[in-house]
């Protein structure tokens, strides 16, 4: 009987060690498959993504170019519709994916193209001020990084809802004023509230026209949230644009995108060689009487699978693009799921001798 007890409680002990190595493996494992999954895979990624490389160089002794990045539609959720799950995940993915971008990257400058948050044009000032300060410290940057942004219709709401009390304190959050000119190393660029261009001679209307006529002697790049008028993104290609079904979807005017006349007239003004705008939420280029307009992918997971930014070279005479795309959702969901699998099989497998040797001694200690 003593050899038995003896026997047990030396397997039993043996059971215990067992258990306790397989613990740790396990907590081990699902520190590592966490650590890659919310901060390694965002290096990973955008360590793949380089500067382009200026396209020409005429002037004997050009300017170091400026390096800029273009991200857009950032929707920060408020506290009327957004989960708090909803939340967390998606805007840790987007401070990851920007910070691993601004260490990687070192970009001179960074323009979001509007759409910072989801609740801007609802907020009251104390979830204004909420929002904003999660904002800064999402995407806060070193002091050789500049960060601006561009006002877009979930800020400051359409038209209809648009007010100067929500378009001041949007400037006066990020320190900026809409339609002004904002001059880099010797590249011209402007920040255009479309929000503001419906041509029917508002308040705010007025003021953003009388701008764009000041600075329209000075400008070569533009940005801004609504792209210029298109009919639709039937012409959109790549990865990253819309989906069959939305690409049959005809804009609307003065909601998907500018009017023909707002877009004309920015067109005749500004003279730009290049125009950046978001809104879409899809990638598309699109020429306007030989001048290319980049519409910007979303850079949340909330709104697409695959968010990207754009990377650009600038000197006073030319341009290159260049996109980055972060990871996918679906990569970081089926990496989770495989994991999870791994640790129930791994679990089976463990639990199986034991209960299969609990049975044994069970039935060798029962009297014959």
């Amino acid at each position: 009987m003593a050899a038995v007890k003896t026997g047990l409680g030396t397997e039993k002990s043996s059971r215990l060690n067992r258990t306790s190595v397989l613990l740790l493996k396990c907590l081990g494992f699902i520190f590592a498959i966490f650590f890659f999954c919310e901060f390694l895979v965002y290096y990973l990624v955008i360590i793949q993504c380089h500067w382009p490389n200026p396209k020409t160089e005429t002037i004997p002794n050009p300017t170091t170019p400026l390096k800029a990045i273009f991200l857009s539609d950032t929707h920060l959720l408020g506290e009327i519709t957004g989960h708090w799950f909803d939340k967390l995940r998606r805007e840790w993915q987007m401070e990851r994916a920007y910070q691993s971008a601004i260490w990687l990257l070192q970009p001179d400058i960074v323009f979001i193209l509007g759409d910072i948050f989801d609740e801007g044009k609802w907020s009251n000032s104390k979830a204004w001020e909420n929002d904003v300060a999660r904002f800064q410290a999402m995407f806060r940057h070193p002091p050789h990084t500049e960060l601006l942004v561009v006002v877009g219709n979930h800020d400051i709401g359409f038209h209809y809802e648009m007010t100067v009390h929500k378009l001041n304190r949007f400037e006066k959050a990020f320190n900026l004023t809409s339609g002004k000119v904002v001059s880099r190393k010797g590249i011209n660029f402007v920040l255009v509230n479309s929000v503001a261009l419906e041509g029917d001679n508002c308040k705010i209307c007025r003021a953003a026209e009388d701008q764009i006529l000041e600075v329209s002697r000075q400008l070569s790049c533009s940005r801004m949230h609504y792209p210029l008028y298109r009919t639709s993104d039937s012409e959109c290609t790549g990865e990253d644009a819309p989906s069959p079904e939305e690409k049959n979807l005809l804009f609307k005017e003065k909601y998907d995108v500018l009017s023909q006349y707002a877009s004309q007239k920015l067109l005749r003004l500004i003279q730009p060689r290049l125009i950046l705008s978001g809104h879409t939420h899809s990638a598309c280029e699109v020429l306007h009487d030989n001048v290319p307009e980049i519409s910007v992918p979303s850079f949340s997971w909330r709104n697409r699978n695959n968010p990207s930014f754009i990377m650009a070279t600038i000197t006073t005479e030319d341009f290159s693009l260049e996109k980055c795309f972060l990871p996918t959702e679906n990569t970081v969901i089926r990496v989770y799921c495989v994991a999870a699998a791994l640790l129930c099989i791994c679990a089976v497998i463990y639990l199986l001798p034991l209960d299969f040797s609990k049975s044994f001694y069970t039935i060798k200690q029962k009297p014959v």
